[in-house]
C-alpha cells in the first residue's frame, strides 16, 4: 500500500500507538479528581501540554486542548468576535479550508461582513490588498498558514505585523503547517493559532488552540476544564498522544527531515512533468510545505484517476478530504485562476516523513498506463 494522502490524515506514529494503549489502560482517572488516579492523569496532561507548547514556541498556559482543529478554528473566530462586539468585519482569503469558510458564510447570514482576499496564480496573497481591506470596523484577520490543497505558505509573519500595527486581532489556521515548518509564536505575534493532532501523526479527535497570554478568549464549550476555556472532561489518551507526536515533530524539524520529504516531492513532480509535459504543478513558484504537490493532469478526470490508483493500492486525493465528495470544482484552484475543467483534473499527492522513495517509484511505474487509458476513454 502506498499512502500519499497525508494532508487528509496521517498514520499514527508507532510511539503514539504505544502511548495511547498504555494510557487507555492506566490513565482512566478524571484529571479533575483529587485522588491519586486523577492527579496522575492531570500530571500527564500537563506534561503533554508542555510538549505541544514547545512545538510552536508557546508557554504551557497558552495551549487550550480542543476536540479538533475545526473546533479550535471556530473558538478563535467566534471568540474574537465576542471580544469586539462593535466590530462586524472579518478579513480572510478565498482559499481557506471549508471548516473556516462555512463558519464565515454562516456569520454573514447573521449580519457580519467578510472580505475574501484574492490570491494570484501561484496561490499567494498581495499584502497591499490586506492593508487596504482593514477598517475601523475590522475585528479579526483569519488566514491559513499553509494551504491544504497546494501547500502554499502565506507570509504569516508579515500578516501578523500588519495586524499589530493596525490594532486588529489575528488568527491563523496552522493545521497544515505545524510539524512541517518551524513555528515560533514568541517571534510571530499571532493572537490565536489553531492546529490538529491527526495531521502530525497523533490520534484523531484532539486539537489545540494557542491563545496568546493576555487574551481573554471566551469558551465555545462552557465548563471548568482547560482553565474554563474549554469545557468537557479531557481526552487524556488523545492529549498524551498529541504530546508524543509534538515531541517527535520537534525532533524531526531540528534534524531538518523536511528536506528529505521535499526532495521526494520534487522527484515525484519532476518525473510526472517528464512523463506528461502538458501537466502542471499548482503553486510551483510559491514557497510550499515540503510534502504537498497539487498536479493538474489536463484532460484527465481526477476522480476516475483516484479510483484507478486506489485499485493499484495507491492512496491520493483530489483536494480537501472534507469536500472531496462534492461536485463543485476546488474553490482553491478556481481562485488561483484554473478553469473548472483544470480543477477537476487535479490530483493532490501529500507525503510525510514516513514516505519512502520506493513509494514514489511505484506511483511513477503505475501512473502512465492509468493516465493513458483515461485519455483514450475520453477521446
Amino acid at each position: 500500500m502506498v499512502y500519499l494522502d497525508n494532508n487528509s490524515t496521517t498514520a499514527i506514529a508507532p510511539e503514539c500507538i504505544v502511548a495511547v494503549a498504555a494510557s487507555l489502560q492506566d490513565d482512566f482517572g478524571n484529571p479533575s479528581s483529587k485522588h491519586r488516579l486523577g492527579e496522575a492523569a492531570k500530571l500527564k496532561v500537563l506534561s503533554a501540554r508542555a510538549q505541544v507548547a514547545a512545538l510552536i514556541g508557546a508557554s504551557s498556559p497558552e495551549i487550550v486542548f480542543t476536540g479538533s482543529g475545526t473546533e479550535a478554528i471556530h473558538q478563535a473566530i467566534l471568540g474574537a468576535l465576542a471580544l469586539c462586539p462593535d466590530k462586524p468585519h472579518i478579513i480572510t482569503s478565498a482559499v481557506e479550508h471549508p471548516s473556516q469558510l462555512e463558519l464565515l458564510r454562516h456569520l454573514e447570514g447573521q449580519g457580519k461582513r467578510v472580505t475574501y482576499l484574492p490570491v494570484d496564480s501561484n496561490g499567494q496573497l498581495n499584502l497591499a490588498d490586506l492593508s487596504e481591506a482593514i477598517s475601523d470596523e475590522t475585528a479579526l484577520i483569519t488566514l491559513m498558514w499553509a494551504n491544504n490543497e497546494t501547500g502554499v505558505l502565506f507570509p504569516i509573519a508579515e500578516v501578523a505585523q500588519i495586524a499589530v500595527d493596525k490594532g486588529v486581532l489575528f488568527h491563523t489556521d496552522a493545521v497544515q503547517a505545524v510539524g512541517k515548518v518551524t513555528i515560533d509564536v514568541s517571534q510571530v505575534p499571532v493572537d490565536f493559532l489553531s492546529f490538529s493532532g491527526h495531521k502530525l501523526h497523533a490520534a484523531k479527535g484532539i486539537g489545540a488552540l494557542f491563545v496568546r497570554k493576555g487574551r481573554k478568549l471566551p469558551p465555545l464549550l462552557f465548563g471548568h476544564q482547560e482553565r474554563a476555556r474549554r469545557g468537557g472532561t479531557e481526552n487524556v489518551p488523545g492529549i498524551i498522544a498529541f504530546g508524543v507526536a509534538a515531541e517527535l515533530a520537534s525532533a524531526e524539524l531540528k534534524a531538518h527531515s523536511e528536506q528529505r520529504v521535499a526532495t521526494l516531492r520534487d522527484q515525484l513532480e519532476q518525473k510526472i512533468l517528464a512523463l506528461f509535459p502538458w501537466s502542471s504543478v499548482n503553486g510551483a513558484d510559491s514557497e510550499r510545505v515540503a510534502g504537498t504537490s497539487s498536479i493538474c493532469f489536463t484532460g484527465v478526470d481526477a476522480d476516475l484517476l483516484i479510483t484507478k490508483l486506489d485499485r493499484a493500492e495507491i492512496c491520493v486525493s483530489a483536494g480537501a478530504a472534507c469536500t472531496s465528495t462534492g461536485t463543485e470544482p476546488s474553490h482553491v484552484l478556481v481562485a488561483m485562476g484554473l478553469s473548472s475543467e483544470q480543477a477537476a483534473a487535479t490530483i493532490r499527492f501529500s507525503l510525510s516523513r514516513y514516505t519512502k522513495i520506493e513509494e514514489i517509484d511505484r506511483v511513477i511505474e503505475v501512473l502512465p498506463g492509468l493516465v493513458d487509458s483515461l485519455l483514450a476513454e475520453a477521446a
